[in-house]
């Protein structure tokens, strides 16, 4: 559970999550699954966010087995599928996750 100051500090980056999900039309549970993601492991450096927020969107779609490509994910973001593709597994390891093995 992530703290009221976590949200508000990075209530520009959650609306942004919810933004993009929309334009994917993602349903609640991955849009609540991107935020806990995302909020697990914020990265101090603003330049590093979207790439973050992006790849937790993108995990958190497999998750929910609503699996989006990264590329699409990203297009939705507004940062390159490299970006997805070299952090989203980080993410899920700092949510206490294991990785899928494929």
């Amino acid at each position: 559970m992530h703290s009221a100051k976590d949200r508000r500090d990075n209530e520009a980056w959650l609306e942004a999550i919810e933004t993009a999900a929309a334009e994917l039309g993602l349903d609640d549970e991955v849009r609540s699954v991107a935020v806990d993601l995302f909020l697990s492991d914020v990265p101090d450096a603003d330049r590093s966010k979207p790439a973050a927020l992006a790849a937790s969107l993108y995990a958190a779609t497999l998750i929910a087995g609503d699996g989006r490509t990264q590329t699409s994910v990203a297009d939705a973001v507004g940062v390159s599928r490299i970006s997805v593709q070299q952090r989203w597994q980080e993410r899920l390891e700092a949510a206490g996750m294991e990785p899928p093995s494929w």
